[in-house]
């Protein structure tokens, strides 16, 4: 068989060989493309997502760092201003100011449908007094007697009345509970609170000490022989699992 004749043939054969089975082959090879595309995608998602929630993790330890210095600087400060204050104190005959917090636990609440009132697990509760409660650094209602045993009245509630002082005038009323808002009564018709004062507490119940912040004023209102101011508070406490009481 000549040499033109071999080379003709095995160009027949070669061409039957892959109308035949090319496909397959194209099939095999698109198969392993895929599966080597979406491991590499499924790899790069992945190494993505790790770069990100470590970066998340780094911006997360740098500000608890930056809080946490700026917690210490006030605690450093706080411990001074209370030194001082207990030297001008002892000074005039005075007891040192010493305030005292609690840590206490929600245990359920006292009404179904009511998100205002909780029973307390209160270690060293004196059913004689009533206790500021504190959440998150705000105020977050009163603790009172009920039965024998401490019940939390929220801030919403409208038995939780303690007295506060409006803006930079210290303008004196007494704060009850309305539900999402605290409204602040009997402010003399003369002082004027403006919209966007900052209410904190006054401490002249003994509830409280003063300062603790409890909200801002977003609405006066003008009454027969007085004024009122409707609050919105700082705290959102209507489902809380700790607080603090203040001894």
């Amino acid at each position: 068989m000549s040499s033109k004749l071999k080379f003709f043939l095995l160009a027949i054969l070669f061409i039957f060989i892959s109308l035949q089975y090319g496909w397959l082959a194209r099939k095999h090879v698109a198969n392993f493309s895929t599966t080597v595309t979406k491991k590499y995608l499924t790899i790069t998602q992945g190494f993505d997502e790790f770069i990100k929630e470590h970066l998340k993790q780094k911006r997360t330890i740098r500000k608890l760092k930056e809080r946490n210095s700026i917690l210490e600087q006030s605690a450093i400060l706080s411990v001074a201003f209370a030194s001082k204050l207990n030297d001008l104190l002892e000074a005039s005959g005075k007891a040192p100011y010493d305030p005292k917090l609690e840590l206490v636990q929600a245990i359920s609440y006292a009404n179904l449908g009511n998100h205002y009132r909780v029973w307390l697990d209160f270690e060293d509760f004196d059913h004689e007094k009533i206790y500021g409660l504190v959440y998150g650094g705000y105020s977050a209602g009163i603790a009172i007697s009920e039965g024998g045993k401490p019940l939390a009245l929220l801030q919403g509630d409208p038995k939780s009345i303690f007295s506060v002082n409006i803006g930079e005038g210290d303008i004196p009323g007494v704060a009850m509970g309305n539900g999402e808002t605290i409204h602040v009564k009997y402010i003399p018709l003369w002082m004027e609170p403006k919209i966007g004062d900052e209410v904190v507490t006054s401490g002249k119940d003994t509830i409280f000490f003063p300062g603790v912040p409890v909200g801002k004023v977003v609405e006066i209102v003008l009454e027969e022989s007085y004024q009122s101011v409707v609050v919105r508070p700082y705290a959102s406490v209507k489902a809380p699992i700790y607080l603090y009481a203040i001894k």
